[in-house]
């Protein structure tokens, strides 16, 4: 699979995202390019350069909430938005990075522990990428259930410009990426035209089906 890599370029900040033709299983639909995030999510450079094109406008921000491996990005974003003056003034005048845990049902949840960076506080979702919205719909329910208050969304890449009444803010859209397509697991062409599966893939990377 590697000899089919190509590259888009964002129009929103000097990245670029390597990415793989094929035909591709997520959890929720089926894929045509597998979307390989690891150097921005991972490498300084590119984490920080994520971050600054990703700072959201006139958002008041106590938490971030990272998914898909993000973190690194989160962290640099807290300090973006510090510096742009974006972010409420609570007891330590800084805005906490958390991760939720999922179980095996797939339910997000906060540990005891982290629950109070939830509660009450302006939050951000900040993930790998969005395509059908359901991850974003089950962090919402999570962060409400908390008592949080979800204030916007931001993604490396999305198919999605908003959701509910909030925009997604990111990095790559379809208009840097105008042959990506995503199917209904139960309505994608390639399956069915009888093309095998490559991968299963995820915002953590891809495992190849042999």
């Amino acid at each position: 699979m590697e000899n089919r890599k190509i590259q888009f370029r964002s129009k929103a900040c000097n990245l670029h995202l390597s990415a793989y033709p094929g035909h591709f299983a997520t959890k929720h639909s089926h894929v045509n390019y597998f979307l390989d995030m690891t150097t921005l999510k991972v490498r300084q450079s590119n984490a920080e350069e994520a971050a600054r094109a990703l700072v959201p406008l006139n958002t008041v921000v106590d938490t971030i909430v990272c998914l898909d491996g993000t973190e690194v990005i989160g962290a640099f974003l807290a300090e973006k938005l510090t510096e742009s003056g974006f972010f409420s003034y609570n007891q330590h005048k800084s805005i906490y990075i958390v991760t939720p845990e999922i179980d095996s049902d797939g339910q997000m949840f906060f540990r005891k522990n982290i629950q109070p960076m939830i509660k009450d506080r302006n939050i951000i979702i900040l993930m790998a990428s969005v395509t059908t919205g359901i991850t974003i719909n089950r962090s919402w329910e999570c962060i409400e259930y908390y008592g949080g208050k979800l204030q916007g969304i931001s993604a490396i890449f999305s198919t999605l410009s908003e959701y509910g009444n909030l925009p997604v803010n990111a990095l790559f859209t379809p208009n840097d990426i105008p042959t990506y397509h995503t199917y209904d697991k139960h309505d994608c062409p390639y399956c069915k035209s009888g093309q095998k599966i490559d991968a299963l893939v995820n915002g953590h990377g891809y495992s190849e089906l042999l």
